[in-house]
This record gives structure tokens, sequence and C-alpha cells, in this order.
């Protein structure tokens, strides 16, 4: 089968390797559909984040080919979405919906127990306490490209919102206008937050963050920002930061526009990143977040999809094949694409 490897800074290829067989009897064989490049592989991909060599990607949906005898709930033929991060759904960690913490889990394509998702074939373990099935069979293309999103990107966006409390009637500050900002506008919109502020600085980005309900996009930077966002709210800062970069300069930022007594929700993997102690002490402050349960948000997202009142599809503005996937990577790097889509297998 083809797969993408990561073979060093810049060097994604696709190459054949064996396809996947069921190594413990709780395993799934899933071909394929669609996968996508995550924002957080150009981590690995730029030099910045260490990353073996070997088979990436973590973000798929697909059609399950086969299944080992202590799978129950899954079955061949279903149409499955796979969470980023694979999960045994019954250990404490899981059962409070910390999927991402699981005791026997992991994460696909980052060289461990699990399989990239940017291939043809992926073994996927625990398959019952991860996969997630999704009734019917006749998908557009568009709603297809909303599902993959579920996998990760629209959840993550989603736990940012909901680690920062968003409620009813919130003014929202949406830090970056990556896939994930968008995502988390989207998601601030869905959890009913009356003003979202993005920092975002490309027309392209902005238009969207505007269709999914952004109301202020502030361009500045630093300083700048931190005081147009402050003259946006009185001087009071906002209800709830959704931080969605992991740069120090994200970080500073998120925290000097919250206002008194809110929570930062952090999704941005942390890169460099102090939190200021005493400022946020003072001010009561707080802070949650990391790497986003997708599998406990995905019953109430799919129903989203399904039912027509999410597109989160729409963050993806690249489309390719498998065979091209260096290019999907280098559109991204480059700023030429808000996210990457690749077409690996037909339903």
């Amino acid at each position: 089968m083809k797969t993408a490897i990561f073979k060093g800074k810049g060097q994604i290829e696709v190459s054949e390797r064996p396809k996947p067989t069921i190594q413990e009897q709780t395993d799934a064989i899933v071909r394929v559909i669609r996968a996508c490049v995550c924002g957080s592989d150009l981590w690995f991909y730029r030099g910045i984040s260490p990353h073996q060599e070997g088979p990436v990607g973590h973000e798929f949906i697909g059609v399950v080919e086969a299944v080992g005898t202590d799978v129950k709930d899954i079955k061949k033929g279903d149409f499955v979405i796979a969470p980023f991060a694979f999960s045994d759904g019954t250990c404490p960690n899981c059962q409070a919906g910390f999927h991402t913490a699981c005791t026997h889990g992991g994460f696909f394509g980052m060289g461990n127990e699990g399989d990239g998702g940017q291939a043809e074939f992926t073994r996927v373990p625990h398959a019952d306490g991860t996969l997630v099935v999704v009734p019917g069979s006749d998908f557009s293309d568009e709603t297809l490209a909303s599902l993959l999103t579920l996998s990760d990107v629209m959840a993550t966006g989603y736990h940012a919102a909901v680690s920062a409390g968003v409620k009813q009637g919130d003014t929202v500050a949406v830090v970056g206008d990556g896939a994930v900002g968008l995502s988390a506008v989207l998601s601030a919109k869905l959890l009913g937050a009356r003003r979202i502020i993005v920092m975002s600085r490309q027309a392209e980005r902005q238009a969207l963050a505007h269709e999914f309900g952004a109301t202020d996009i502030v361009e500045e930077r630093g300083n700048e920002a931190v005081k147009s966002i402050m003259a946006l709210t009185d001087g009071i800062g906002v209800d709830a930061v959704l931080e969605c970069v992991g740069t120090k300069e994200a970080n500073q930022t998120s925290f000097a526009i919250a206002r008194a007594g809110s929570i930062v929700g952090r999704v941005g993997v942390p890169h460099d990143v102090e939190i200021p102690a005493e400022g946020t002490f003072y001010r009561n402050v707080g802070m949650r977040g990391g790497p986003a349960p997708a599998r406990a948000y995905m019953a109430e997202l799919l129903d989203a999809v399904l039912t027509g009142k999410i597109h989160p599809g729409r963050v993806f503005d690249f489309t390719t094949d498998l065979d091209h996937i260096a290019d999907a990577y280098a559109a991204m790097d480059e700023r030429r694409a808000i996210k990457s889509l690749i077409k690996v297998g037909a339903m």
C-alpha cells in the first residue's frame, strides 16, 4: 500500500509499505477515504519539534475492512471517523472524558503503537473505544470534508471553547486564524457567544472567520493587539480566550486580554511558552486545555454536521491526492493554504 513517510525536515515522501494486519484482537483495519495535514504536523516538518522517520498523519476517515475477534461494536463495512488519539474507552481517564490521556492509548502517526493516517490503510488499536460509526453512506465531498474535521481540527477548536467556558452572550477572543482558530470561531458561535474577536491578517482567513461567526477582526500583534482588544471591550478584556497557536507571543497576548476571572482555553501546542503566574494570580485568570478529547465530543459534533448546523469542512482550501501529499505540506507551510485535504480512496 501507499503511505506518507516523514524523511526529515521539509521531506515527505510516498512509499510502498506492507498493508497493516490485525496484531491484537481489539484492532481494526480501516481503508482510508479522506485524510489531511494538521497544523501540528508543520512543527516537525519545519524541524522545530522532533519526530522519528516513518509514517505520519493522525486525521482520517474510512471504511472498516477487518476487525479482530474481540471487537464487538465495530464491524466490517462500517464508515467510521477515527479521532486522532486511539483509546480503550474504559480506563478512568476515558471514563472522565479525557481519551487523549488513555492509560492504554496513544496518537496516530507519532511512531508509537498507532500507524499513520496519511495512507491507504491504517491499523486502529482499541477499535471499539476509538472509532465512531457514521450512519449512512451517500455523502457529498463537502460533507465528507466536514466529517473529516471531527477527527481533530473541529474537535480541537471546540475543546478550546469548552475549556474556556464559553457560554451564551459571551465576548470571546480567538488567537490564531489557522484551521484550529477558525474551528474555534465556529465553536464559540455554536456555544452562543455574542461577540467573537479574531486575530487575523490574511483576507481569505478573515472572510471565513466572518462566515463562521466572527464579529471583529484585529490585525495587530503583541502590545498593539492587546490595546486594540482592550479598546473593543471598554478596557475590561474578554469573557473567554481561545489560544490556538502555541507560541510565546500568542500566549502572552491571550493572558493579557483575558478579563479578571476568565479562563484561557489553550489548545495550541506550547513552544517556548511561560505562563505569567503573578499577573494571572492577581486577576484570577485561569487556564485549561490540552490535546482535545475528540472522542468525547464526537456525538454532539457529528449530529451538528449531519443536520447541517455547522460546515467545518470549509477550512479545507487545498485538495490533492496521496501521491502529491508533499504539495499539501508545502502549501500549508508557505501559508498558501489554511488546511490541506487528501483524497485517498472512494466510499
